[in-house]
């Protein structure tokens, strides 16, 4: 088991602009018999948290990486569930016997992401003393301005140092940003990421931290960049809420989903009718290959051979 505490500033209210960005994100990563359907978003009440938002969603196999699907390779898809208490939100991702989903041979792996958002530049050290007080954990400052994201991902339009937001005057974020620019909002993430198999734990645990790392910065950049589609007057909650819901429902016809599996419900559920984890969100996986985790193709072997990993040290 492997903890990064992840720390990002976002110079603007987050709420909405949070909602708006994985909604628009999703649907532009999905495609036919890909991608990430959602099949529940619903109201939810919990004793200690209050009113929030339950989201349940199915990450296709496509949207695996490669090397996942080619050990894995019957399984369909993963399923995701968060309950949104914002500031606070718990977030699972799991492949395993559990009551997330089942696969029969799939070892277990389980992502876990605790979050807290607080009014500060990311000063608060001991935010998650209470849920890891002596658990050992990485602690890696996130800058949606200044740091690099895999060169595919890459867009002018949506890089903090170039775009400038017609409507709040914010952007073109220099070096040291967070020092001078007001509001800042922090996000707090706990990333607790296990993977029980022997020889491959540590690396594995190591790749899949990585890929929430660069998810955050791609996802909170473009959250950035698209802040003149969703803030101030043009969204309220109740708005962004549908486009929420229209956007997922086009997402699912878009990678096959018929009819949209979206539950949508006014009413808030009783916290004695589901359980929520103890304590926060996840993200799909790359869909490459990490450079050490490679399938052999032309090594000739027995048919009833299973599929073996080769295993170079990424360092080098």
């Amino acid at each position: 088991m492997k903890l990064i505490q992840f720390v990002l500033g976002f110079a603007l209210q987050y709420r909405i602009g949070q909602l708006y960005m994985i909604s628009k994100h999703s649907h532009e990563q999905s495609d036919r018999g890909e991608g990430v359907e959602v099949v529940q978003n619903e109201p939810y009440e919990d004793p200690n948290h209050g009113n929030g938002q339950l989201t349940e969603k199915r990450v296709y196999l496509n949207k695996l990486p490669s090397w996942a699907r080619a050990v894995v390779p019957k399984i369909f898809y993963v399923t995701e569930k968060a309950w949104n208490y914002y500031p606070y939100t718990i977030t699972g991702k799991e492949c395993g016997r559990n009551d997330c989903c089942f696969c029969s041979f799939l070892p277990k792996f389980s992502i876990h992401i605790e979050t807290k958002y607080e009014d500060n530049k990311g000063s608060n050290d001991s935010i998650f003393d209470k849920e890891a007080k002596d658990l050992e954990r990485e602690v890696c400052f996130i800058d949606i301005a200044s740091d690099e994201i895999p060169e595919r991902y890459y867009k002018e339009s949506e890089d903090p140092k170039y775009f400038k937001s017609q409507k709040t005057g914010r952007g073109q974020l220099k070096e040291g940003w967070r020092e001078t620019h007001q509001p800042i909002m922090c996000s707090y993430k706990l990333v607790t990421v296990k993977f029980e198999v022997w020889g491959l734990q540590t690396r594995v645990e190591q790749f899949v931290h990585k890929v929430v790392r660069d998810i955050l910065l791609i996802g909170h950049r473009q959250a950035f960049a698209w802040v003149d589609e969703w803030y101030g007057e043009y969204m309220t909650m109740d708005e962004v809420r549908e486009f929420e819901r229209a956007t997922q429902e086009a997402t699912n016809k878009k990678i096959g989903i018929f009819p949209p599996a979206i539950s949508i419900s006014n009413i808030s559920m009783p916290s004695s009718t589901r359980s929520a984890p103890s304590s926060a969100p996840s993200t799909p996986l790359s869909t490459d290959a990490p450079d050490f985790l490679t399938v052999p193709k032309d090594r000739p072997r027995k048919k009833s051979a299973p599929e073996t990993l080769t295993l170079p040290d990424p360092s080098k």
